[in-house]
């Protein structure tokens, strides 16, 4: 199954400038990103930075203040319509009609798309476990998790060429999270195009290949998750089998804590120096961990706050 590639070269998303006020509040102030064709862009921030304030600009339910928002090229404001057509949406808390069954929803909402029967929805079903008898059920009745797959499945189901979700996970199980991950990724591979916010980072790091950071309405950085990584101290805890040295040596290494013979430390990229000197001691355990995006994530932020953003 083939995802439609985009009618022109453009980039799939692309904010210059864009600003958002509410009365004297600024929700946006100058947001600059571009989202290219196959990306799996994860756009980060803790709520009210801004994340759901540009999805909705994208998605064309908010008229922008300055600046331009652009999907596949268009207008994300004055061709929202043809833009729908092309793109899957989950919102943070989707609206439904409670008085209509889960498979009525999704057919009405197929029928919006263009599509009387959506290609992908049965394999959908299937794989989030949402049976038949479940869809015969009015949506009022349904807990929040049955409601997030089905808002999963509406968002996926005419196989769109952009996907763009808030807080995609909200409400799923650590089983049906592992299939979203895995329906997402399947989605790239065929060609298409995903960009989700999120607050929790775990799922942005299993998931994404690119971010953007925001904070009090701005893009504070961008950047390859591998690249943000770069340069950055990571932690290594060691266990010394007998009586641990008095200090260690090796440049770039500071020790964070000494407990026993279990010892703490931070260390720069280059570990080889260390690595030679610990193997005249003998060693029962030692972990080394890549640095986190959460850890990336509070090193911006903390640097954005003492610069005095």
């Amino acid at each position: 199954m083939t995802t439609q590639p985009s009618t022109t070269d453009a980039p799939i998303i692309q904010l210059q400038g864009l600003t958002k006020p509410y009365g004297k509040l600024h929700a946006l102030k100058g947001v600059d990103l571009t989202v290219e064709r196959g990306a799996l862009y994860g756009f980060l921030g803790p709520n009210g930075a801004g994340k759901t304030t540009s999805i909705r600009v994208i998605t064309g339910f908010i008229r922008p203040g300055e600046g331009t928002a652009r999907v596949f090229g268009l207008d994300a404001w004055k061709d929202s319509v043809a833009i729908k057509r092309r793109i899957g949406f989950l919102p943070d808390s989707p609206g439904m009609y409670g008085g209509l069954t889960g498979q009525e929803f999704l057919d009405y909402l197929g029928r919006l798309s263009g599509d009387a029967r959506p290609v992908l929805q049965r394999e959908l079903l299937e794989r989030l476990e949402l049976p038949g008898e479940a869809l015969s059920r009015k949506l009022k009745g349904y807990s929040q998790g049955m409601k997030r797959k089905v808002a999963l499945v509406q968002a996926m189901q005419h196989n769109p060429e952009l996907l763009i979700m808030d807080e995609p996970t909200d409400g799923l199980d650590p089983l049906m999270q592992q299939v979203f991950f895995a329906l997402v990724r399947e989605f790239t591979a065929r060609g298409g195009t995903v960009f989700m916010s999120s607050h929790i980072l775990p799922e942005v790091e299993e998931l994404c290949e690119r971010v953007a950071i925001i904070r009090g309405g701005r893009v504070i950085t961008t950047g390859k998750v591998a690249d943000l990584r770069d340069g950055r101290r990571r932690s290594m805890t060691v266990v010394f089998r007998g009586q641990p040295p008095e200090k260690l040596d090796a440049p770039g290494v500071e020790v964070v804590t000494r407990v026993g013979v279990t010892w703490q430390l931070s260390v720069s990229d280059n570990i080889n120096a260390l690595l030679r000197e610990l193997a005249g001691y003998d060693i029962e355990d030692m972990v080394y961990e890549r640095p986190h995006l959460e850890e990336l994530f509070m090193d911006h932020y903390r640097s954005e706050e003492s610069s005095g953003d």
